[in-house]
């Protein structure tokens, strides 16, 4: 480490500093020759402090690019860990912990218990992200400081060892001379502003002072990279966002026919009104889809609505009450779009479920018929009443089915085999009313045998549907991709600001030419951070504008005198 930061022209430095910050002289090493390290102009770093404390070292990790690249390499292996079979967001209805065996074999297992199955939710994915946003910000903190100091504090007369030590320089007389120290100095004076010119007629700025030159372009390109770095910022910060809720949701839902169903961890249900399919007729399908005798769809679409809750959202008693915000027909690659939720049309299942049915209650002994009921498979009511009966709704199973001890249980929340337990009550029945079992199919009354269930009360009462007019069914359930990104404008924006920064980097070039004249001797010397071959010939132009044959290969540290 750097002990000594006091110059000779008095500039009292920063510790760590590799060159005077006002004269530019090496405050080490300097009877050297080799080109000086310009990155920063010499300015020191926080990271390069001496007897680095916690802090310090937790800052020199992250600001190391060396840690920086490794922190990218894990990042990107550990993406590429994510491609190796499909995530589990990407389908519609499995079990993921049979899926994975059952589809790969071991390998597939293994891949799902070591949690890959969802590798960009993973907290170490997160935590990996979080360490490279950390490393970009402290490595942009620790360069960017320095090298601002370096550029706004720019002094023109710069020590002779800093210019003749770049890596472009030039020493060497004045064409001309006056006889006497005052005409010398007035013909420096004058072959300043001359080359001054030149230099502004290549586009540089120019300042002067006296005898001293300092000319530059492009400064701009120098923040490129730290621009870059704030797009890729800001890139990180809206990916880890859509870890918080509500800013992203990428999932396949089922709709049914006539439903509203809730679209989950938001506020909106959306009701498939009705979905239509139509298929290609055998004229219009190629020869090789023929010959397969395959039907194939040319259009499904799903005619939805959608709903926000207004009230009774949480409360799973009480039927939410909905207001209808928006309604469109959704197509393949239409979707529907509402305040950034998208709804995709993704597949289709003909799959008929009941939706609701409408029995009535006939008295079997005297022919009286009571009723309709109107019983809903998802929300059913807890009390009907059908003339002088109330049936009180005891409870209600969708997929009817029963267990390992042959009591009643549901498979899962489809009415693909609803069934309900009743107790009425009313005339010629006990006062506490009787159990009644309704399957509203036919084949689970038979499968089930619902009149042995029922017992006695099977021979007084009936509950039944007159006719298909008393029942409501989907016949096809549309499975529909629902998007919500709201980190993807973020996204967007940093990737913009990513890209200017890039351009700036790439496509311009920070120059920089020093000069002084002492009695009647010059010396140049140049900088850039690219392009040392254009630096050199545009030194060259400038030199033999003002009188001054140099081949540009020969413009090195060192070179002519």
């Amino acid at each position: 480490m750097i002990q000594n930061t006091k110059c000779e022209c008095g500039h009292q430095n920063l510790l760590g500093t590799v060159l005077c910050e006002s004269c530019g002289k090496p405050l080490f090493d300097d009877d050297g020759s080799a080109p000086l390290e310009m990155r920063y102009d010499g300015v020191a770093r926080r990271s390069q402090r001496e007897n680095p404390g916690l802090l310090d070292k937790v800052w020199n990790f992250f600001s190391s690019v060396k840690i920086a690249i490794y922190l990218i390499i894990i990042t990107l292996l550990g993406a590429a860990l994510g491609t190796i079979f499909t995530q589990e967001s990407n389908f519609v209805n499995f079990d993921p912990s049979t899926y994975y065996k059952d589809t790969y074999g071991t390998i597939g297992e293994i891949y799902y218990q070591l949690g890959l199955s969802h590798t960009y939710q993973s907290w170490w994915f997160i935590t990996l992200l979080l360490m490279l946003g950390t490393s970009l910000v402290v490595c942009s903190l620790d360069r960017v400081l320095p090298l601002y100091r370096a550029l706004n504090k720019q002094q023109i007369r710069k020590h002779t060892n800093f210019i003749l030590r770049q890596k472009v320089s030039y020493k060497g007389p004045l064409p001309t001379s006056g006889p006497s120290c005052e005409s010398a100095d007035e013909d420096a004076k004058v072959w300043v502003e001359q080359a001054a010119e030149a230099l502004r007629k290549q586009h540089y700025r120019v300042h002067t002072d006296g005898t001293a030159l300092l000319a530059e372009k492009n400064r701009f390109s120098r923040w490129g990279p730290y621009i870059n770095h704030i797009g890729l910022i800001i890139f990180l910060l809206a990916v880890l966002m859509r870890s918080l809720p509500g800013w992203n949701m990428d999932q396949y839902v089922a709709f049914p026919e006539g439903q509203i169903v809730k679209i989950p961890e938001t506020s909106y249900y959306l009701k498939n009104e009705k979905f239509t399919l139509e298929f290609y007729s055998e004229d219009e399908m190629s020869p090789g889809f023929r010959a397969k005798e395959q039907a194939v769809p040319k259009v499904y679409e799903t005619k939805a609505v959608l709903y926000k809750c207004t009230a009774d959202c949480d409360d799973p008693l009480k039927q939410p009450k909905l207001e209808e915000v928006h309604r469109q027909n959704i197509i393949v690659n239409e979707p529907l779009n509402y305040k950034g939720l998208l709804a995709y049309q993704y597949d289709f299942k003909q799959d008929p479920l009941l939706i609701s049915v409408k029995p009535s209650l006939k008295n079997k002994q005297t022919g009286e018929v009571y009723g309709a009921l109107d019983l809903s498979m998802t929300r059913p009511a807890d009390k009907y009443q059908a003339g002088p009966y109330e049936l009180t709704l005891k409870g209600y199973f969708p997929e009817f089915g029963l267990d390992e001890k042959g009591l009643p249980m549901t498979k899962s929340n489809e009415p693909k085999a609803p069934a309900f337990i009743f107790y009425i009550k009313g005339p010629g029945l006990a006062p506490e009313g009787q159990p009644y079992m309704y399957f509203p199919r036919q084949v689970d009354k038979e499968a089930f045998s619902q009149d042995q269930i029922n017992g006695a009360i099977a021979s007084k009462f009936e509950l039944s549907v007159n006719s298909m007019d008393d029942v409501q069914f989907s016949e096809y359930t549309s499975y529909l991709n629902i998007r919500v990104d709201r980190a993807l404008p973020f996204i967007w924006v940093g990737a913009g600001i990513s890209m200017i920064g890039l351009v700036m980097g790439f496509y311009w070039h920070h120059r920089r030419i020093w000069l002084r004249i002492d009695d009647g001797q010059l010396s140049l010397g140049a900088h850039t951070n690219k392009n040392w071959f254009g630096i050199r010939k545009e030194v060259a132009q400038v030199l033999h504008k003002s009188g001054i044959d140099a081949d540009p290969k020969t413009l090195e540290a060192g070179g002519v005198s």
